[in-house]
C-alpha cells in the first residue's frame, strides 16, 4: 500500500506549493478591498449574531495548509472513495427492508416484529452518531470511518449466521452502532480536506453515493434471495460492504487540516442549550421524523402487501423497489429550484408531492402502485437533501453547533424510521392497507406544517457554504446571491461578481451542479 501511496503524496506535495501561492496572492487581494467587500464568511447574517468567544471547531487548521481542489489527484480519489463508503454504508442498512417476509417466515415472527430487524439498526444508528462526532475529535476522522465500514462488514457477515431470532437482533444492533461512523463524520472530512470553493461537490459525490446505496439495498436482496436464500443476500451484501471498505481505506489519505481536541462539557451544553431553543432548528428535526417515518413506514409495509392477494408476487415483490433509482436524480432537481424559490418553498412542494406519493399507492392496479412510490421517493429524498442542509446552515448562522445540529437532525431522522417504520407494520397487520395509508399521510401533513413553521421563524439571510457571497434575504435565505469576491467555484472556473452563484450546504448539486459534474 505504501508504493501505491507513495505518487499520491508527491502529486500533492507539488499541487499545495502552487495552491500556497495562490492562496497568498488572494490574501493580499481581499486585504486590499477589507471595507468594500465583505464576504458571509467574515459577515454574520443580519439578526443573528454569533456568541462571543466561541471556539473554532475541532478540524480548523493554518491556512498554510491549502485544502484539496478539482485537478488535483487526491481531490479525485477523496470524492470516489467516501462515494464507495457512502454506498456501502446504505446497502448494509437497508438491503434487511425488501427481506422482511423472508426473515419473518424463517425465524417465525410477525410481520410487525419482523421490522424489528430494520428499526433497532437505525435506533442504534442515530443513538450512536450523537457520541461518534466528539470522538472523532480525538482520534481522527479517517480511522472513525475505516473502523466504521470494516467492522459493520464483518457484522454483517456474522448476522447471515444467526441462530436465533434474538441474536440476529443483537447483530443488527451493533450494526447499526458501527455504520454510525461513516454519516457522522464524511461531511466534516470534507469540509476540512477540501479547498472552500471545492467541496460542495465533494459533498455531492458522497450524497449520490447514499442515494445509490439505498437503490442497491432495496434491489440487490430479492434477486440474490431467489438464488441463495436471505443468508446468501446477506453474505454478498457484506462482502460488498468489505470491498468498498478497502477501496475507502486506499483511496481516501489521512487528514492533514484535522486539528485533535477535547469536547468542553460546558461549551457542549451551550451549544445544545442554543440548538434546543431555537424554533426553526427543532422544527426541521422534526420534519426529518416524521417525513422519514411515512417513506419507511409505506415501504416496510409494501413487501407484505405484495406478497399478498390478490399480487401474491412472493420474492418478485422486491421488484417493486424498481421505483427507488427515480428519486436519485431528486437532490438535483431540488437544489435547483430552491436557487430560484427558496429552500422553504421547495420544501413544501416536496411534501405536497410525498402526499400525493403516499395517496397514489390506495387504489389496487400494480401500475399505480409502482407510480406512487416513485413520486413518493423523488418526493422525500428531494426534500431531505434540502432539510439536511437547511440544518447545518441555520445552525452556521445561528453561532450553535453545525455537526451537533447536523447529529441531532439524524437522530430525530433515524428514530423517526424506526418507530413509524414498525408502527406502519403493526397497522398493515391490524387494518391493512387503509391503515398504512393514514399512518403515512398523517406524518407527512404534520412534516408539511413543521416545514411551514421552519419558513416562518428563519428568516434572515444565509451564506452560500463556501464564504464567496452575501445572500438577500428570500424567506429562508436560500435563493439569490450576490457575489462579491471572486474566488474559483466548485469546478476550478472563476465566479465572477454580479454572477448568481446558488448553494446549498449538503444538498447533492447545490442547485447548479449536474449529475455529469458530480461525477466527474
Amino acid at each position: 500500500m505504501t508504493s501505491l501511496l507513495t505518487p499520491w503524496a508527491a502529486d500533492t506535495r507539488r499541487a499545495d506549493e502552487t495552491h500556497q501561492a495562490d492562496d497568498a496572492c488572494r490574501t493580499t487581494e481581499t486585504r486590499q478591498v477589507a471595507g468594500t467587500h465583505r464576504t458571509a464568511e467574515t459577515q454574520p447574517a443580519a439578526g443573528l449574531q454569533p456568541s462571543a468567544g466561541r471556539r473554532p471547531p475541532a478540524g480548523t487548521q493554518p491556512a498554510a495548509v491549502s485544502g484539496y481542489r478539482p485537478g488535483d489527484g487526491a481531490y479525485r480519489r477523496i470524492r470516489y472513495g467516501l462515494m464507495l463508503g457512502g454506498l456501502a454504508n446504505f446497502v448494509a442498512l437497508y438491503y434487511v427492508q425488501p427481506l422482511l417476509p423472508r426473515v419473518a417466515e424463517e425465524f417465525h415472527v410477525s410481520a410487525a416484529a419482523s421490522s424489528a430487524v430494520l428499526s433497532l439498526s437505525t435506533v442504534t444508528m442515530a443513538v450512536a452518531m450523537l457520541f461518534v462526532g466528539p470522538i472523532s475529535d480525538m482520534v481522527g476522522r479517517v480511522t472513525i470511518m475505516r473502523v466504521s465500514l470494516v467492522g459493520s462488514a464483518v457484522l454483517g457477515i456474522a448476522s447471515a449466521f444467526a441462530p436465533t431470532w434474538h441474536s440476529l437482533l443483537v447483530l443488527r444492533g451493533l450494526e447499526g452502532v458501527a455504520l454510525a461512523g461513516l454519516p457522522a463524520v464524511a461531511l466534516a472530512y470534507l469540509r476540512e480536506e477540501m479547498h472552500h470553493g471545492a467541496h460542495l461537490r465533494a459533498n455531492a459525490t458522497y450524497i449520490t453515493g447514499t442515494a445509490l446505496g439505498g437503490a442497491a439495498g432495496r434491489l440487490l436482496p430479492g434477486p440474490l434471495d431467489a438464488l441463495w436464500g436471505w443468508q446468501g443476500a446477506t453474505l454478498v451484501v457484506g462482502g460488498l460492504t468489505l470491498a468498498c471498505a478497502g477501496g475507502l481505506w486506499v483511496l481516501v489519505p489521512p487528514s492533514r487540516r484535522f486539528v485533535r481536541s477535547s469536547p468542553r462539557p460546558g461549551e457542549l451544553l451551550r451549544t445544545t442549550r442554543l440548538t434546543l431553543r431555537d424554533p426553526a432548528l427543532v422544527a426541521l428535526f422534526l420534519v426529518g421524523a416524521a417525513g422519514m417515518g411515512a417513506f419507511v413506514g409505506l415501504y416496510n409495509a409494501m413487501a407484505f402487501r405484495l406478497e399478498a392477494a390478490p399480487y401474491l408476487l412472493g420474492g418478485a415483490a422486491a421488484l417493486v423497489f424498481l421505483a427507488y433509482p427515480v428519486g436519485v436524480a431528486a437532490p438535483l432537481a431540488a437544489g435547483r429550484l430552491a436557487a430560484r424559490l427558496g429552500r422553504g418553498r421547495v420544501a413544501l412542494i416536496g411534501v405536497a408531492l410525498l402526499l400525493a406519493g403516499v395517496l397514489l399507492t390506495a387504489p389496487s392496479p400494480l401500475p399505480l402502485i409502482v407510480a406512487g412510490l416513485g413520486v413518493l421517493t423523488f418526493a422525500f429524498l428531494g426534500t431531505h437533501s434540502l432539510v439536511s442542509g437547511w440544518v447545518s446552515d441555520r445552525a452556521h448562522r445561528l453561532g450553535a453547533g453545525v455537526g451537533q445540529a447536523s447529529g441531532l437532525y439524524l437522530l430525530a431522522y433515524y428514530t423517526g424510521s424506526s418507530v413509524f417504520g414498525t408502527l406502519a407494520t403493526h397497522r398493515w397487520q391490524a387494518g391493512g392497507w387503509p391503515a398504512v395509508i393514514a399512518v403515512s399521510a398523517g406524518l407527512t401533513v404534520t412534516a408539511g406544517v413543521l416545514v411551514a413553521v421552519a419558513h416562518r421563524f428563519d428568516t434572515a439571510p444565509r451564506p452560500t457554504g463556501d464564504g464567496s457571497a452575501a445572500a438577500r434575504t428570500t424567506g429562508d435565505g436560500s435563493a439569490a446571491v450576490r457575489v462579491t469576491d471572486p474566488k474559483p467555484a466548485g469546478d476550478g472556473s472563476a465566479v465572477r461578481g454580479g454572477a448568481p452563484k446558488p448553494a446549498g450546504p449538503e444538498s447533492v448539486g447545490g442547485g447548479g451542479t449536474s449529475l455529469r459534474a458530480v461525477l466527474r
